[in-house]
């Protein structure tokens, strides 16, 4: 049930992230137009290990909360699949031409993949805490019904 608050944050909140992609577009076209074609970057080794530790992060923290049939889960995966598909963007379109480019597209293959996972995940429906899995730990202890009162 919810409450009229609720209600109008939600709203609020949608109008506010509406307004947002709207006013990105002229900033998007001002990038376009002023940023330089190269640069030189420092700290570039940590930038790319760092995103790549933030994926197996994600991976991780997924794998361990759909394990134990943990709804946030779902909230992991669909970070996940969002760091996967800007690691293979930054892969492909930083890379140099020739083997540097076959190797990063090689990469989003993969990153493509678990992002597919992971968006598939974070749109199923959650399992319910009875649903788990049968495994012989389960099966042999069998729930007792309390007996009726005399």
């Amino acid at each position: 049930m919810r409450t009229a608050l609720t209600t109008t944050l939600k709203r609020w909140t949608l109008i506010l992230l509406g307004t947002g992609a709207v006013l990105l577009v002229p900033w998007t076209v001002v990038l376009a137009l002023t940023l330089p074609g190269s640069t030189e970057v420092r700290h570039w080794s940590l930038a790319w290990i760092g995103l790549d530790v933030l994926m197996a992060t994600g991976c991780a923290a997924t794998a361990l909360l759909g394990l134990r049939a943990d709804p946030r889960a779902r909230l992991t995966a669909a970070a996940t699949a969002t760091t996967a598909v800007l690691d293979a963007w930054f892969d492909v379109t930083t890379s140099r031409s020739g083997g540097d480019l076959v190797m990063a597209l090689g990469c989003a293959v993969v990153e493509t993949a678990l992002a597919g996972a992971c968006v598939a995940m974070a749109l199923s429906e959650p399992r319910k805490p009875d649903e788990q899995p049968n495994s012989a730990a389960h099966k042999a202890v069998a729930p007792t019904k309390p007996s009726p009162a005399p």
